[in-house]
């Protein structure tokens, strides 16, 4: 029987993260009350977050519907796309669909934050489920990561394609290379909307086969003569492997280095992702029963973490091992945009220990887990989608992206670039933007979530430039006399020994403002405290070209 379809009904696609930016990568869609969310990722903090921990997307759209929300369906196991799951399901008890490797990476941090795992439903590439109004398929790609996923959304009004992060790996490490023939078919089917990933938008060509780092790594590991330490995403479970073939092929040893590396190792090998035999693994407190030529460490640290065990070996803080000059380290990795600072005073600390530290693009220890132009291009033929939306990068890859589909004979009209909260709205013959929704970024301090904002982020960063001024008083509010005082304490400003005449002048000034306020009736504290800060801003920056934050601190006895 034909099913008429009411072209009145409306699909909205709402990226609440990953338009704009590298990470936190999630997106809503909503046919009439059913959503699906496709990814819950953070993002790392950049270096003017002073003091916090991770960023996660706002949520805030998917609690007020979270009655409305049937799943949440991951694409693979990297922390961009899983990392901020567990901060939703405190909130939202709904089922979370992804392939095993992903479900067991996830399953491990959901006991760290003591939630349920008990709705976690694994998947399998050419799996479908029907949730809600949607049908949800799932798709192989090939990734930096083991069993990643793309996804179909068959919904009333056409079907939706989700690329996740991919590229074409024509000899992919695991033997597994993406279903071209899935995208083939549902572009003869009929594309309504393709989501795809544009973090290579901007480069040209083909990304390289995974499987050309197993021949440099033979290379290094037949010429070096000491210890090797390899740092890599702990998720890249086919580069760890290949490190591992070629530790065995050349008589080393694995140490473990780092929780995360430890974690992901001992999960990808009991699920069957890894086959590490018996014996090559040796405990951290190990390595020193073998020469150095016999000992590969795989460790965590590839973006220049403060705490990770890389950065921790640089610094001479780790307490278990510390590197010496015949040691080589291969950094088998990029620095994800906005860590390269971190990443060159990491590998410059490396070399001032005397080790050699091989890190250049060019060295072929690393290839991208994401298509370059031709296989975007690809992808686009494939699926010949009615509209794009350019995901997964920063705005200026997601307009190279854009421009691509428009080579391909995509309307430039039919391209939306859009932004994190932006609502899509398409029916089976019309797309359009169609308002905002709350988004941005949550910091995570420590416990909290989202209890420090920008407001909070620039007095940490002013603090961190000027310091703070602290100015104590004692009056009498009755009498409107002062008491004692004023004390004042620097912290980050100047060294108090050395700046007796700045302090005793600031007193003076903090003293005419307190007699300024003596004949009149002192109702709240507030006038009195902004006249002190006003005063003490303008004399210090005359002084000093320093503003520092000055907190008056006013007792009433």
């Amino acid at each position: 029987m034909e099913v008429l379809l009411n072209t009145n009904e409306k699909l909205l696609i709402i990226p609440l993260g990953g338009l704009g930016e590298i990470g936190k990568n999630m997106t809503v869609f909503r046919y009439g009350d059913d959503i699906i969310v496709i990814d819950s990722g953070l993002a790392f903090p950049e270096e003017d977050m002073l003091g916090i921990d991770l960023v996660i997307p706002d949520m805030t759209y998917l609690i007020e519907n979270k009655d409305k929300i049937k799943a949440v369906v991951l694409t693979h196991g990297h922390e961009d796309h899983i990392g901020s799951l567990f901060y939703l399901l405190r909130q939202v008890d709904v089922p979370v669909y992804g392939s095993p490797l992903t479900l067991g990476l996830v399953e491990g941090r959901l006991k760290e934050y003591d939630v349920s795992d008990r709705r976690l439903i694994p998947v399998a590439p050419g799996d479908s489920i029907k949730l809600g109004q949607f049908e949800v398929g799932f798709i192989r790609v090939n990734h930096s990561i083991s069993d990643a996923l793309a996804i179909s959304l068959k919904t009333p009004i056409g079907t939706i394609v989700h690329t996740g992060d991919f590229k074409i790996d024509q000899t992919p490490v695991d033997g597994k290379m993406i279903d071209i023939h899935k995208f083939a078919e549902l572009g003869n089917q009929g594309v309504l909307v393709l989501l795809s990933d544009s973090t290579n938008a901007e480069r040209a060509g083909y990304t390289k086969s995974e499987r050309t780092v197993s021949e440099v790594l033979d290379e290094y590991f037949a010429s070096t003569k000491g210890r090797i330490i390899l740092t890599t995403f702990a998720s890249n479970v086919s580069r760890l492997q290949q490190a591992i073939n070629s530790a065995i092929t050349y008589g080393r040893k694995v140490a473990l280095l780092g929780r995360s590396m430890v974690t992901v190792v001992n999960k990808a090998a009991e699920l069957g992702y890894m086959d590490i035999p018996e014996g090559v693994l040796i405990g951290v407190e190990e390595i020193n029963r073998y020469p150095d030529n016999q000992i590969l460490i795989l460790t965590t640290g590839s973006q220049g973490e403060p705490m990770a065990a890389l950065s921790r070996l640089a610094s001479k803080n780790h307490r278990s091992l510390e590197l010496t000059p015949g040691d080589t380290v291969l950094i088998a990795a990029t620095p994800i945009p906005g860590n390269e600072r971190s990443v060159g005073r990491t590998i410059d600390a490396l070399m001032r220990l005397g080790v050699n530290v091989v890190y250049e693009r060019g060295s072929g220890i690393h290839v991208s887990g994401h298509g370059s132009q031709e296989e975007l291009k690809l992808i686009l033929n494939l699926t010949r989608p009615r509209y794009l939306i350019p995901v997964h990068g920063e705005h200026r890859m997601l307009k190279q992206h854009g421009r691509l589909a428009n080579e391909i004979g995509i309307p430039k009209e039919n391209v939306f670039i859009g932004e994190n909260g932006h609502v899509f709205e398409f029916t089976a013959e019309t797309g359009r933007f169609a308002g905002k929704v709350a988004s941005g970024k949550i910091f995570v301090d420590g416990l909290g979530v989202g209890d420090v904002g920008n407001i909070v982020i620039r007095d940490r960063r002013q603090l961190s430039q000027d310091g703070v001024l602290i100015v104590v008083v004692t009056l009498d509010k009755a009498k409107g006399c002062i008491l004692d005082g004023p004390d004042i304490v620097s912290r980050g400003f100047v060294y108090v020994r050395d700046s007796d005449a700045l302090i005793d002048e600031a007193r003076n000034i903090v003293k005419g403002v307190l007699e300024r306020f003596e004949n009149q009736p002192i109702t709240e504290w507030a006038p009195l405290k902004s006249g002190i800060r006003e005063a003490l801003t303008k004399y210090l920056f005359s002084k000093t070209g320093r503003r520092p934050m000055i907190l008056p601190i006013i007792m009433d006895l």
